[in-house]
């Protein structure tokens, strides 16, 4: 069976979508809070206005990161995507800090709840059109390594689990006649997407503090490596020591946005011809892009007996 998605379900295509489903569960959570006068549903509605914000922020900053480079930005513009993770993290918690305050009046004075059963089936609708997006764009953020998508999928998700407890605790009240039970829902609710907004702006800050790709991207970048080196058993005096004939050392990575960068250094034996040396790491750049989609290799060459080092104190002098 095939699980692709379609072609033109590209990130900027599904934050349009992520803005319209948005604008039609504001409605509807906005409606239903209308009808039961419920805390626990405005802090649900609450937090659907935040998903609206984080989509068309999120937009905003895949737009610019899909540009290519320029003078200014030779390397292109893909951490704009941290800045829209970590703008709706900064959302999600003024969001949750905004449920509290309203929710903690209503402890001390609890209002009767209104319709119940419709305001919770508008309520489910409008966390199965979350949940569905949420899905879509999780299996798309992974196909086009987005920060953004996966950071707005993961917003969906939280919406639904909040969405889930908020039903469940006007249930509860209904059931029991509690009426302090629905505020305290709500602070529960903001504590859990206080959480996710946490996630969400640390994730951010260390894109942009260049972190290390993936474990699994460097295990790829790894055996690739592995395949190109070559040595001997050596001989005479050197015998039963291992002569390098290629290998490779100073293996540094990063990710920005949708990219990942690679720096290296290629030694192999001094006597070969530059464009000997030349064409085997053609050959290596070319076998790592392959292997990891959306690298970008810088390889030196350097002689076999020739080390370099970096961090040294005294080039920050």
């Amino acid at each position: 069976m095939n699980t692709s998605l379609p072609k033109g379900l590209t990130p900027q295509a599904l934050l349009w979508v992520s803005v319209f489903v948005a604008c039609i569960t504001i409605g509807l959570k906005t409606l239903a809070w209308w009808l039961t006068d419920s805390v626990g549903l405005l802090s649900d509605a609450m937090e659907s206005l935040v998903n609206l914000a984080s989509a068309v922020f999120g937009l905003m900053m895949v737009t610019v990161a899909a540009r290519p480079a320029d003078e200014e930005h030779p390397y292109g513009h893909h951490k704009a995507e941290y800045f829209s993770s970590g703008f709706e993290g900064i959302l999600i918690v003024v969001a949750a800090l905004g449920i509290v305050w309203a929710a903690s009046h209503r402890i001390f004075d609890p209002q009767p709840l209104e319709q119940v059963g419709l305001g919770l089936a508008l309520s489910v609708v409008s966390s199965m059109l979350n949940g569905g997006l949420a899905w879509v764009m999780f299996r798309a953020a992974k196909t086009h390594r987005s920060i953004a998508l996966e950071a707005d999928a993961r917003h969906l998700v939280t919406d639904v689990w909040t969405s889930a407890g908020v039903v469940i605790g006007i249930g509860l009240v209904s059931w029991s006649g509690w009426l302090w039970l629905d505020a305290v829902v709500a602070i529960g609710v903001a504590l859990n997407i206080l959480k996710e907004g946490w996630h969400l702006i640390w994730s951010a800050s260390q894109g942009l503090m260049d972190e290390a790709v993936e474990p699994d991207v460097l295990a790829q970048i790894q055996e690739v490596l592995h395949d190109f080196s070559h040595s001997r058993d050596g001989r005479g005096a050197a015998s039963g020591e291992t002569v390098h004939i290629v290998r490779f050392d100073h293996v540094t990575t990063r990710k920005a946005g949708q990219r990942r960068f690679v720096d290296m250094h290629m030694h192999m034996p001094a006597e070969w011809s530059l464009g000997r040396a030349a064409a085997l790491r053609a050959s290596v750049e070319q076998a790592l892009m392959s292997a990891v989609p959306g690298l970008r290799a810088t390889i030196q060459l350097l002689p076999g007996d020739v080390e370099a080092h970096f961090d040294d104190s005294r080039d920050l002098i």
